[in-house]
C-alpha cells in the first residue's frame, strides 16, 4: 500500500474513533475501488490490527497490534507536524545516526525517526543506552529551530518536561526530571535524553533529539549492573504501557511547548521544568570535566544553566556535568 493512501485510511480509522466507516466513503476519499479498500483493509489485519467488518456498516478498528510500527503511530496521531513524517526499521544501530543523515540531506522538521531494536543506542557523554527489542521506545525527532546555537540547550529541557508531561497523561504516574535531563521514578532512571546539533557558529541548521525510554521492561531484562539504578513504566504501574500510544503523546506534547517557546520564549518552560525538578534545593554532587563540585542547586538560568551554590557560598554555573542528588 502507498505511504499517503495509507496515511489517509489511517487518518480516516482515528477520525472515527472507534465506530465504523462505510466502505464506499474509504472508497471516495481514497480515490480506490472497493476492491481496492478490501485489499487495504486486509494489509492492516496482516500487521496485526484487528478490524470489524459489518454489512451496511463498513468497518471499524477493534484492536491495534503492540507494536511501533509506523502505522501504529500514526493511527491516533494528533499532531500538525512533529511525527508526521515517520521511518521506522526493525533494528538500527541508533535513531541519532539515521536521524543526522537525514537532517543533512533536508528532512523536514518534525520527522521521526524510531526503531524496534538499537544494536548501538547512545547516551549522553558517549555512554551506552539499553535497548532491547520490542520493551521500549528508541527514537529520534529532528527540529529546525529559528534560533541561535547558544539557546539550543534549552531544547533538552523542554523535552524533558513533554516527555513528563507525556508519561503522566498516559500512566497516571507523575516522573521526577534530574538537571538536564534524566526522568526519574521512584530515584531510578527510566528515560534519558541526548540532543545533538547540526550548527554553523551563529545558525541552527537542525536539532536531533535523542530519546530512549523504558517502557515495558521486567527488572530481570536489564543488564545486572544497572538493574538498581534503572527502571520502566510498566515495573512502577504494574502493567504493561501502549507505546505507540506514549509516543503519540510525546509528540503532542512536545509539539505544543514547542510552538510556546517559538512564541514566548524559555520562561514559561522554565517553570514548568521546576515543576518536576528533583534537585532544585536540594545538596547535590556536579562531576563536570574540570572537576567535582559540592553545593546546592538554586535553580536554572533563563538559559536552562544549572545554578550551583558550593559549601563557600560561591555561586558556579553548570553547563555540563554528572549529576547526584
Amino acid at each position: 500500500m502507498q505511504s499517503d493512501t495509507r496515511k489517509k485510511l489511517l487518518d480516516l480509522f482515528s477520525e472515527a474513533n472507534g465506530d465504523f466507516i462505510s466502505g464506499q466513503k474509504i472508497s471516495d476519499i481514497l480515490g480506490c475501488s472497493r476492491t481496492a479498500v478490501w485489499k487495504h483493509i486486509e494489509d492492516l489485519r496482516k500487521e496485526g490490527f484487528e478490524l470489524e467488518a459489518v454489512r451496511r456498516l463498513g468497518y471499524r478498528i477493534v484492536s491495534t497490534p503492540d507494536k511501533i510500527t509506523e502505522n501504529e503511530i500514526r493511527l491516533g496521531l494528533k499532531t500538525n507536524t512533529l511525527g508526521q513524517t515517520i521511518h521506522f526499521q526493525e533494528e538500527v544501530t541508533s535513531t541519532q545516526k539515521i536521524a543526522h543523515q537525514l537532517a543533512h540531506e533536508g528532512a523536514k522538521e518534525g520527522t521521526l525517526v524510531v526503531a524496534e531494536l538499537q544494536t548501538a543506542g547512545r547516551g549522553r557523554m558517549d555512554r551506552t543506552w539499553f535497548s532491547p527489542k520490542g520493551t521500549g521506545v528508541w527514537m529520534s525527532l529532528i527540529l529546525r529551530p529559528p534560533i541561535p546555537p547558544q539557546k539550543t540547550p534549552q531544547l533538552t529541557l523542554l523535552s524533558a518536561v513533554a516527555i513528563a508531561q507525556a508519561i503522566q497523561e498516559v500512566t497516571g504516574l507523575v516522573p521526577d526530571i534530574k538537571w538536564p535531563n534524566d526522568i526519574l521514578m521512584n530515584g531510578k532512571k527510566c528515560v534519558g535524553i541526548l540532543t545533538e546539533l547540526q550548527a554553523d557558529p551563529d545558525r541552527v541548521h537542525s536539532v536531533i533529539i535523542g530519546m530512549g525510554l523504558n517502557v515495558n521492561h521486567e527488572r530481570e531484562q536489564f543488564p545486572e549492573e544497572i538493574r538498581d539504578i534503572a527502571t520502566s513504566l510498566a515495573i512502577e504501574k504494574g502493567e504493561k504501557i501502549n507505546r505507540a500510544r506514549l509516543i503519540q503523546e510525546v509528540m503532542l506534547k512536545l509539539e505544543t511547548l514547542y510552538r510556546q517557546y517559538l512564541q514566548h520564549g524559555f520562561m514559561p518552560i522554565k517553570l514548568l521544568w521546576e515543576g518536576y525538578a528533583i534537585s532544585i534545593g536540594k545538596e547535590i554532587t556536579a562531576r563536570t570535566l574540570n572537576g567535582t563540585i559540592r553545593g546546592w542547586a538554586r535553580g536554572i538560568t533563563e538559559e536552562g544553566v544549572l545554578i550551583l551554590e558550593d559549601h563557600d557560598g560561591a555561586i558556579h554555573y553548570i553547563h555540563s556535568a554528572d549529576i547526584s542528588v
